[in-house]
């Protein structure tokens, strides 16, 4: 009976063994909720250079205006980070808050550049590249901000970029509770805090149709 015992434990495990592994992945709809703009980070996280990389590498996949690529980026880890923080402003909604709050500071950046002026095709591609990237952030459990409200000149200087910044990407582990809160198209747009929580208005898909 014991080598029945252990033949049978044997062919359970071989079956187990020659399974396929159903893996879970992420939804687009999950990423989307997860994509909320985090001004404030874990100061224990160290984001790694692999990681801004492969949210960079994106860019070698996703649609660009006329295809002709012009984006470029500038990686900004830890050890760099300070020359970027005192030319970025967050929480514009919330001036008397100084977001980021003390020690709360992101850490790694991805500077966004052009190689041609900037233009609506420019724009275009901007857009794309920085949503791609951080859809690609939370992918990996990663958080990110959207920042355009920086000195261009500074930050150039401070990172010695032969190409002028055009917006930058703040990533790193949000240390925030964001909710979202469904909003009629005429209500305030603004972002709110209370409570220790970060409020979003977002428009309603009723409201977001035209002629229906």
């Amino acid at each position: 009976m014991a080598d029945d015992y252990l033949g049978r434990k044997m062919e359970e495990y071989r079956a187990r063994a020659e399974a396929p592994v159903r893996r879970t992945h992420a939804t687009l709809n999950s990423l989307l909720l997860k994509n909320r703009s985090y001004r404030g980070y874990d100061p224990c996280f160290v984001v790694r250079e692999d990681q801004l990389r492969s949210m960079i590498e994106v860019n070698t996949r996703i649609p660009s205006a006329r295809n002709q690529q012009v984006l470029r980026f500038r990686p900004v880890l830890a050890d760099e980070a300070e020359t970027v923080l005192p030319h970025i402003r967050l929480g514009g909604a919330l001036p008397e808050l100084h977001l980021p709050l003390p020690g709360s500071e992101p850490r790694a950046f991805i500077v966004v550049c052009a190689t041609v002026p900037e233009d609506r095709y420019v724009s275009i591609d901007l857009g794309i590249s920085a949503q791609s990237m951080l859809l690609r952030a939370a992918e990996m459990g990663l958080n990110g901000i959207c920042i355009g409200a920086f000195d261009r000149e500074q930050v150039r200087e401070a990172l010695h970029m032969p190409l002028d910044p055009l917006l930058i990407l703040a990533v790193g582990r949000g240390a925030e509770r964001i909710e979202l809160v469904e909003i009629g198209a005429g209500d305030n747009h603004a972002y709110y805090r209370r409570d220790g929580i970060h409020y979003v208005p977002k428009v309603r898909l009723e409201d977001l149709l035209i002629g229906r």
